[in-house]
């Protein structure tokens, strides 16, 4: 395992299975961890596949006096990124336990440790191995708050201030479990793409769970800081209660404009492996290509719903027909029945290029309207089921709370299926638009351009990297969409790029 010697958070963190390639592993570690920590230099240990990260809470007042505020579990990781956090840590051997704990401690003891800090393990299958110290607050730290009792910001400020300990081993105990889920800004879907962009709606539970955010509607995601944008902390008397509750705290939260993992989590606590505690650091690099996390922008339900939004939008709040209504579709008509328009109103299109074209039909007795997604037929209901874009969507008889939430052309919709952005275009828009398909190599994200690797002139197969970019502390790769001659480069190392621009031309074969 190649490791930052200056820092932790996954940055600068290469797991080596092979030697083929370590010269670039190496090379990319090293510039990672100079752009994040300032010091390029790493650490090589011994890699563990498949262990458990389970780390120890300490205090300590500088004069000999350490205790631990028991451990925390935070083995659910992606890009060696933690996840999901929770304490005390289940299925651990209390011995072992007893172990990990006295040798934080007496680390503590040997450093004459003056603050809070963590002392992190590797577990393997029968042994540990010691990881680092974090001197310092941890963002998982609520969750030891919540099953002591303790304000570990307050025992940092009372040492810090010269108090000293204000506690003793024996006055810390466990009440309970606790379980933090970070709500981060990319996709679950590509590889865990950051993602940036203005936040068109943001919200959050209220009630029985303890929210630490910095964002709110309208705040814009940048890439110069961690993808992170919240943090779910919920506490129970047993585990399964305590994940059930974080599950629900996930259901009635969203967050739209950006692509976030609010449906990646939420599939994560709910795997067999999570509930009994059978997992290990590995866990999502392996299952992830099985699951299935990209697929809730095809449900037709989902599309007429939105559709009725934006149609109410459109009239005003009203869910007239659009058979009145010229401006939509081109015709005025007084048609009966149940008729659709003969022509549609919507184009459609979600991020994955599935699209559909909608059709709206006349206001029935009930309020509802038939809403046409392609061929299917569906009569849509929505009523006001609190704030926050809340509707309560009746299709086809069958009643569900969704998040509905129209930005300009952008369409939000979060119901049973997750949370699905809609670009949506008035149908004759759509159609009298052109498309013409190019070799542009574009920027995924705004970010610094770290290395270019072509030069006019150069031939390029299809996935060549182009260039690499530098965004959330994390390296992408931009690569050519096309096997072709490149025609202009547009960027050079050091230049910071908005998203989408056109760093590479290619000229397509």
């Amino acid at each position: 395992m190649l490791k930052a010697a200056a820092g932790g958070g996954g940055k600068g963190m290469r797991g080596i299975q092979t030697m083929d390639g370590l010269e670039q592993e190496i090379e990319s570690a090293m510039r990672e961890a100079k752009n994040s920590f300032g010091d390029a230099g790493l650490i090589v240990e011994k890699l563990i596949r498949h262990g458990r990260h389970i780390e120890i809470q300490i205090a300590g007042d500088g004069r000999g006096h350490v205790i631990h505020l028991f451990e925390r579990e935070c083995t659910l990781q992606r890009r060696h990124q933690k996840v999901i956090e929770e304490a005390p840590a289940a299925n651990l051997a209390p011995a072992l336990r007893e172990r990990m704990a006295a040798d934080a401690v007496r680390l503590g003891h040997r450093l004459k440790y003056r603050g809070v800090g963590t002392v992190e393990f590797i577990v393997g299958a029968d042994d540990y191995h010691f990881l680092e110290v974090n001197p310092r607050l941890q963002v998982e730290h609520p969750v030891t708050e919540a099953i002591t009792g303790l304000d570990i910001v307050e025992i940092m400020l009372r040492i810090a201030s010269g108090d000293g300990l204000p506690l003793r081993q024996e006055d810390v105990r466990i009440a309970g479990h606790a379980v933090e889920a970070r709500v981060c800004a990319e996709d679950p879907a590509d590889g865990f793409l950051p993602s940036t962009g203005r936040l068109s709606l943001v919200r959050f539970p209220r009630d029985g769970v303890r929210v630490e955010t910095g964002i709110e509607s309208g705040s814009e995601v940048t890439p110069y800081y961690d993808s992170m944008l919240a943090k779910l902390i919920t506490h129970a008397p047993t585990r399964d209660e305590a994940l059930d509750r974080l599950g629900r705290a996930l259901d009635d939260s969203a967050v739209f404009g950006v692509t976030g993992n609010i449906g990646f989590l939420r599939h994560l606590i709910g795997l067999p492996e999570t509930r009994a505690a059978t997992f290990h650091t590995r866990l999502i690099d392996e299952q992830i290509g099985g699951w299935s996390l990209g697929q809730a922008a095809h449900d037709e339900r989902s599309l007429a719903a939105a559709a009725l939004h934006w149609l109410r939008s459109r009239r005003g709040g009203e869910a007239r027909s659009s058979w009145s209504a010229w401006s939509l579709s081109g015709w005025q008509l007084a048609g009966g029945g149940d008729a659709l328009a003969p022509v549609p109103s919507l184009h459609v299109e979600s991020a994955d290029g599935a699209s559909a074209e909608i059709r709206f039909g006349p206001v029935a007795a009930d309020g509802s309207v038939l809403v046409g997604v392609n061929e299917a037929r569906l009569a849509v209901r929505l009523a006001p089921a609190g704030e926050d874009g809340r509707w309560l969507s009746i299709v086809d008889g069958r009643r569900e709370t969704v998040t509905l939430h129209q930005d300009g052309d952008m369409l939000y919709v979060q119901d049973r299926c997750g949370a699905h952005a809609l670009k949506a275009i008035p149908y004759l828009s759509y159609i009298s638009a052109s498309a013409q398909a190019s070799g542009d190599a574009k920027a995924p994200m705004m970010g610094l351009i770290l290395k270019v690797n072509v030069a006019p002139g150069d031939r390029v197969d299809k996935g060549a990297v182009v260039a690499i970019l530098e965004s959330m502390k994390m390296e992408m790769r931009i690569t050519a969409e096309c096997a072709g001659t490149v025609a202009a480069v547009n960027c050079t190392p050091g230049q910071t790029v908005e998203r989408n621009a056109v760093v590479a031309t290619i000229t397509p074969e």
